[in-house]
């Protein structure tokens, strides 16, 4: 949670070169923080005011080799992710790796950190999924892939154990279409989209949800809910 201590930390974002990265990390720097900033591109990019403290490329596939880097920082935000619309095979497997299973890699090297780390300030995780978890976005290989990651960020948020809760900060942030590279068509401006996951995450809601769409704000803490319900009967079974 973003507090009154925001000075001491550190906070990583990937695909921090993308639309809605480059307006999370403006506004982190801004608010005083410190920024680490994840990129896939090859180009090397300038170091000033508004962009991240320092740049750090990587490769899906291979987050395992950022775990020192990552010990530096107290909240990551996984914002990387493709929308590509092509019929070929590989389109889908390029989305699910990059947009779930990429993710759920960061987030248990993240859990490993942050159960090693004796600092008495939690870690925080922020997994920016999409509407496309239950709703269409025209797009299949997209739904898959962020249908996949949502479920296994449930499933991960509603099993963690008394101990990984004190250490670590599970946030999913849930976002309707906004303007991009990949959705020139969206709704919201990545700047609005911004500042609303800032204020919002400043709450203990575990869903953070910024959408145009009303259906949203019930389908998704219901789902939410009933994955509770799911993994609470599973474990107690099991027990």
């Amino acid at each position: 949670m973003i507090n009154s201590t925001k000075n001491e930390k550190t906070i990583g974002i990937t695909g921090a070169s993308g639309a809605l990265g480059k307006e999370l990390t403006k506004l982190f720097r801004q608010k005083g923080y410190k920024v680490i900033g994840f990129t896939h591109s090859k180009t090397n990019y300038e170091i000033n005011l508004e962009s991240p403290n320092e740049w750090i490329k990587w490769e899906c596939g291979k987050e395992s080799s950022l775990k020192k880097q990552l010990e530096k920082i107290d909240i990551l935000i996984l914002n990387h992710g493709i929308y590509d619309l092509s019929r070929e095979n590989s389109n889908y497997e390029n989305s699910i790796e990059i947009n779930a299973l990429s993710k759920f890699k960061f987030l248990n090297l993240f859990e490993d950190i942050a159960l090693s780390n004796d600092s008495l300030i939690k870690k925080e995780i922020w997994i920016n999924t999409s509407e496309a978890e239950i709703l269409p976005a025209l797009n299949p290989s997209y739904e898959i892939s962020k249908s996949l990651i949502g479920q296994l960020v449930s499933f991960k948020k509603n099993l963690l154990d008394k101990n990984t809760k004190k250490k670590l900060i599970i946030k999913k942030i849930i976002l309707g279409p906004f303007k991009s590279e990949l959705n020139p068509i969206g709704i919201m401006s990545p700047k609005f989209v911004s500042k609303k996951i800032y204020d919002l995450a400043n709450s203990k809601n575990y869903l953070v949800i910024i959408s145009p769409n009303p259906l949203t704000y019930i389908l998704f803490p219901l789902k939410e809910f009933f994955n509770f319900l799911y993994c609470q009967i599973i474990y107690n079974y099991k027990s």
